[in-house]
């Protein structure tokens, strides 16, 4: 099979040729059809956070394939059925996160093209308690951004408590943002969509925004003071000084979910206007399984709709440079059945 490889931080990937990786108990063989292009596969492959993945490695945690192989045990999958490998590939199951729900925050966790081999890889492997059967006529092309661009954003707008009448901030309208955009709609929010780019901003609008703001022309927070403020600001735009912008904006009692990770990102949190306005600065990381349960079944139900290029998988190094030059409208996904 042929692999994306970071044989070494920050240099270009490697095609490979590699064996058919085979499943271990409660394992599976996916035989890869799509698997999107995330930030955070780049700060992989630079080795940009401080807990580092080890080369060599396979990046990817958007993948969604067919089963070709079951390890032993596996008895709730099937062979030839569709599943999603999100970022979290395993949590314990028996810690007080996993046991309340919020097997995210699991110290054991293990994660996809992080800390095991990921879906820039014709074929791969995941434990079959975090494979997510995809829903039937949801094409692998869109389910791969959903795979974490749209869980990542469904459940920081569940950790914001966004409900109908609210205004809604969604800093950075790409790959994570133009999904953010529609399931604070879904939620009954008021949204204001904010960027740097005329491209985004009219996927924005086309998408349902009630407001888009050009923060290159305008401060965002001026503006969302003037419709009263925002009871949430979703930070997605992988940018430190678009944190601080969003804060800014929050009405009182307002809260900040951070959601992109710059590197070595940080941000000034006024202690004397928090305490004051009763503001919250909270983080959220991806989503757990009954989240991406709930995003299939919305995007199955045609209540979103993803924007995505596809590409061939070789075309990984050139991809990811249009991802850090800000040229891709939201999504890019590469299409394994290409040249198959």
């Amino acid at each position: 099979m042929k692999a994306a490889v970071v044989q070494a931080f920050g240099e270009p990937l490697v095609i490979e040729e590699r064996p058919d990786p085979e499943p271990g108990p409660g394992q599976v063989r996916i035989r890869v059809e799509a698997s999107g292009l995330c930030h955070t596969d780049i700060h992989a492959a630079h080795g940009d956070w401080p807990v580092k993945p080890n080369p060599p490695f396979v990046p990817g945690h958007e993948g969604v394939g067919l089963i070709e192989a079951l390890g032993t045990g596996v008895t709730h999958l099937a062979l030839g059925q569709r599943v999603a490998v999100p970022w979290l590939g395993s949590a314990c199951g028996r810690c007080e996160h996993c046991l309340s729900g919020w097997e995210t925050l699991c110290e054991e966790q293990v994660n996809t093209g992080y800390g095991c081999d990921g879906a820039y890889a014709e074929k791969m492997l995941a434990r079959a308690d975090f494979a997510q059967p995809v829903p039937d006529g949801i094409s692998p092309l869109d389910a791969a951004p959903l795979t974490c661009a749209g869980v990542t954003t469904y459940k920081a707008l569940k950790v914001a408590q966004v409900g109908p009448a609210q205004v809604v901030a969604i800093s950075g309208v790409g790959g994570l943002g133009h999904l953010a955009v529609q399931y604070a709609k879904i939620a009954g929010a008021t949204v204001a969509a904010i960027d740097v780019t005329d491209e985004k901003l009219e996927l924005a609008s086309e998408l349902g925004a009630d407001l888009v703001i050009d923060a290159r022309t305008h401060d965002p927070a001026e503006v969302l003071k003037r419709f009263g403020g925002a009871h949430a600001a979703i930070a997605l735009a992988v940018d430190e000084a678009a944190f601080s912008a969003v804060y800014g904006g929050l009405r009182r009692g307002g809260k900040l979910v951070m959601v992109a990770l710059p590197a070595h990102g940080t941000i000034q949190v006024p202690i004397f206007d928090t305490v004051l306005n009763g503001t919250s600065v909270i983080g959220s990381i991806v989503g757990t399984r009954q989240d991406l349960t709930e995003v299939l079944e919305l995007h199955a139900a045609g209540r979103t709709r993803v924007v995505r290029e596809s590409r061939p998988l070789v075309s990984v190094n050139e991809s990811i440079d249009e991802v850090l030059r800000g040229h891709v409208k939201a999504r890019i996904v590469f299409d394994f059945n290409e040249g198959r």
